[in-house]
């Protein structure tokens, strides 16, 4: 077969220098058979080879049959029906070649993005443990938003992935950008929208920024791709390296390195920085509403003796001059704060550790102090009830009570008589 620099020159000969055919073929050797395929051909040579039947082609008609009823049998169980006993990448390459026939192929569209449109998000959760407080290290989430047409990043960790916090992350996120997108793109996590439907504290957050809550498909990755790739990025570019003394101090490093290069870097898809096209994003976002939505975690309890109240499986102090009224509790990403009747009950801050209580000195000195007063009561009533004077009743009205008439007192009576 002739070289694709033999065929080259035998082109260059007859049309640069005009070489005849004859002398072509004497001069590098070919015959002339070769020197005129070369010339009639439009492109170069190329070898191929002959293509090898697959020793799993005498199954193709078994195979058709299986794949006709079940299109998803697995390569492994159509192995056991065909009594398959050579190599498994052999079957499942055969396999995977007549399985669309009969599923389909799902083609995956290249999206456009506008301007304002949307907004991902999604929690990543980094590998090294977070030190909170009291000895103890957790792995903690970091939610994560890009907006998609300026593919504008922006994260912070969180304490949980309940709703409240969840809410209060998104909020946080979106209010440091300054607007709101026309929708917000979620997977089904447990906290957002379980079943396919966002919760009630998602609708009544989409309700008060006035924006639309998009729940991606049942395992359709593929739907909020481009923050998936954002986490993959994070893995890759700010994690290695690096150490948290708090979240805090979590939240702060990636807020610097999400600013200086996250948002700094060129986009190809762009053909800009990611800071550089925010603008037209926010122009044609949703303004901000003018009361913030309804996150974090907020509910009503009577403060029982025990001035203990629990978020979040900590125990926080509250006033007890407060027992037995309904105090309200709101728990935020930093405060944990009480009211009862427009007087602050409790205020601290919260506790992203484990199990622990939280107490506030000055409730415990209230309650040392209503304690002692109430002992003081007590030990004066029963002080009090000592000092009674009771009635003192003759034996005598007894006797007559019973019927006893006799004349002689008996000595008993005597006795209680002195």
């Amino acid at each position: 077969m002739i070289t694709v620099e033999d065929w080259a020159e035998i082109r260059r000969l007859h049309f640069a220098e005009s070489m005849p055919k004859k002398q072509i073929a004497e001069k590098l050797g070919v015959s002339r058979t070769t020197v005129y395929k070369a010339l009639e051909s439009s492109g170069p040579p190329k070898y191929q080879r002959e293509p090898k039947g697959s020793i799993a082609d005498e199954y193709v008609p078994e195979i058709h049959k299986l794949l006709k009823d079940t299109p998803r049998m697995p390569a492994t169980v159509i192995a056991e029906r065909i009594g398959w006993e050579h190599s498994m990448t052999v079957l499942k390459d055969k396999v995977r070649e007549l399985r669309p026939l009969y599923t389909g192929v799902d083609p995956a569209d290249r999206l456009v993005h506008r301007p304002g449109e949307a907004a991902q998000f999604d929690l990543w959760f980094p590998e090294p443990q977070i030190p909170v407080g009291f000895g103890q290290t957790r792995t903690l989430p970091v939610l994560v938003m890009t907006l998609t047409f300026s593919r504008f990043l922006t994260a912070t960790m969180l304490p949980s992935r309940q709703s409240g916090d969840l809410l209060a992350g998104m909020w946080q996120l979106i209010s440091g950008v300054g607007a709101v997108s026309k929708s917000l793109i979620w997977d089904r996590e447990a906290a957002i929208a379980p079943k396919g439907r966002p919760l009630p504290p998602l609708q009544a957050f989409a309700g008060t920024t006035a924006t639309k809550m998009v729940i991606a498909p049942p395992r359709d990755p593929e739907f909020k791709g481009m923050t998936e790739r954002n986490n993959g990025y994070f893995e890759t570019s700010f994690l290695p390296g690096r150490s948290f003394a708090s979240p805090q101090d979590f939240n702060t490093q990636i807020s610097t390195w999400i600013t200086g290069r996250a948002n700094q870097r060129m986009i190809r898809s762009l053909g800009d920085r990611p800071v550089n096209v925010l603008g037209r994003d926010l122009a044609a976002m949703t303004a901000l509403p003018p009361s913030p939505p309804s996150t974090g975690f907020s509910h009503q309890v009577r403060l029982a003796r025990d001035y203990y109240l629990r978020i979040d499986a900590n125990d926080y102090s509250v006033d007890p001059r407060f027992i037995g009224r309904l105090v309200q509790v709101t728990a935020t990403l930093d405060r944990v704060v009480a009211v009862c009747d427009g007087e602050i009950a409790a205020d601290h801050r919260r506790c992203w550790a484990r199990a622990q209580v939280i107490t506030d000195p000055a409730h415990v000195g209230t309650a040392k102090a209503m304690r002692a007063h109430y002992n003081d009561t007590v030990r004066h009533q029963v002080r009090g009830t000592k000092d009674t004077e009771v009635a003192y009743r003759p034996l005598s009205v007894y006797d007559e009570l019973f019927g006893l008439t006799h004349t002689t007192v008996p000595a008993d009576d005597h006795r209680s008589a002195a």
